[in-house]
Formats: C-alpha cells, structure tokens, sequence
C-alpha cells in the first residue's frame, strides 16, 4: 500500500466519523426535559402553554406521528359536542354504563354515589354541594350540568381539561338517571316490577325491636366501606343512609 492510498484512507475513515457525530449530534441536540425549568421566561417553566386563540386541528395518540393527519375527526366530534345544547347522543346502556364509570371517578367523591352531596371529602371537611335532587337541579337544563362540568361553579374546580366533551354528556345523563331513580313514580315502572312492588308491600311485616345490650358495636374498616361503595349501583345505594335531619347537606356548589 502506497503512502498516497494509506493518506485517502486514512482521511475517508475520519471524515465519516465526523459525518457520525453531526448525526449524533442532531439526536442528542440540547434540549429541556419534560417540565424542566427554565429561567429564560418569567415564569420559569420551559414548557410554553399554546398562543391565546390557538385551535387545535387533531388529538390523540397519533396525532403526533401521523403530522396532524390522524385525530381530525376526534376535534370535530369535540367541537359538536361542546355546542350541542342538550344532549347529542342516544341515551342508552353503552352511554349509561360510561357516564356510570366517569362519574365514579371524578363526581363521586364529593357528590356521592346516589347524586346528595353526601361524599367521603364532604364528610372530611370539603364543603358539600347541593344535591342533585333538588327541584332547581332536576329542572335544570342538560347544558346547565354540562358547562359546570366544563367550567366549574363556587368551589368547585373546571373538569374540562380532564373530561372529554363526550364524557361530559355521559356523566350529565348519568346524573339523569339517578334523578329519575330517586323520583320515578311507581305509575312509571314495569309490569313486573310494579307486581313485586305491590306484593312486597303487601307482605311485609315490620320485624321486632331487638335488645340495644345485644347488639354488637361494629365499627365498619375501610375495605369494607369500599366494598359497600362498590354496590352502588346507578346511584341507588347509600354507605350510611341520610343526615339525622332527614333532609341532604347543601353547598354552595350545583
């Protein structure tokens, strides 16, 4: 090998490990990880919030990998259903069973399984908010329910950017239901159901007063007091029945 062919090799072998490095160096460019702070705004948050006026044009998990291309029509159901004034999908078992799981984990706490503010937080200190069955809330529009999801009311902190509009509906026709649980009248039932009704009243006896000394003093631990939650069903079922008054606390929050 010549000395002139050990110089180019030599130099091609060091240019594309140049060539390797700017490529490297365009993976591992400097960058902020995710929520880093930063003292270049006053805030001191690298992460910038969108432009005011800003409308989003796709959402989802692909959003991002497809350009923008995939989740379009994820924004446009968005937008449908956050101008409908009532509420745009059928009111069925599938919507039902979504508004029963999104209310459970973001309206139960504080409003109760069975819809009378009478939540575990309400009963630690939170100010209780009122009932759902009170005639101004059971005459209320769908929309009313909706934009307090959305938007919050008194102490009671938005939901909207963590409750998809759809969601949104489902929980409202959720509340819905526990409204007419609460207040459907027997007129309104099956036939079956009505039968059983009547034949239960007709066949119950009231059961004797036990002995106070007899009776064991059991205080419920909190597996328990989860799994009594957990029979709620649709609303219907309440962990300790209702205030000594008889009638639901109420707040300053619908």
């Amino acid at each position: 090998m010549t000395p002139t062919v050990f110089l180019l090799m030599a130099t091609g072998a060091l240019a594309l490990a140049g060539c390797e490095k700017a490529k490297q160096d365009m993976y591992d460019q400097p960058r902020y990880k995710t929520y880093a702070p930063s003292a270049l705004f006053e805030d001191g948050a690298s992460a910038r919030p969108p432009v005011a006026g800003t409308e989003p044009r796709a959402r989802g998990a692909f959003a991002d990998s497809s350009g923008g291309r995939a989740g379009v029509d994820l924004v446009r159901r968005d937008a449908q259903a956050d101008e409908a004034q009532s509420n745009p999908y059928p009111v069925d078992m599938t919507l039902l069973k979504r508004g029963q799981d999104r209310y459970m984990i973001y309206c139960m706490p504080c409003h109760s399984p069975a819809g009378d503010g009478d939540g575990l937080v309400v009963r630690r200190g939170f100010p209780a908010p009122p009932t759902y069955h009170l005639d101004r809330l059971r005459n209320a529009p769908d929309r009313h329910l909706y934009d307090v999801i959305r938007n919050g009311y008194g102490v009671m902190v938005p939901y909207g950017d963590r409750v998809e509009p759809a969601d949104r509906w489902a929980i409202v026709a959720y509340i819905r239901a526990l409204q007419l649980a609460r207040h459907a009248p027997a007129a309104a039932l099956p036939a079956d159901v009505r039968a059983r009704l009547e034949r239960g009243a007709d066949t119950a006896v009231a059961p004797a007063a036990p002995d106070a000394a007899s009776i064991p003093t059991v205080r419920p631990d909190r597996g328990q007091r989860a799994a009594a939650a957990g029979l709620a069903d649709a609303g219907l079922a309440r962990l300790d029945g209702a205030p000594a008054n008889g009638s639901p606390r109420s707040g300053g929050r619908p």
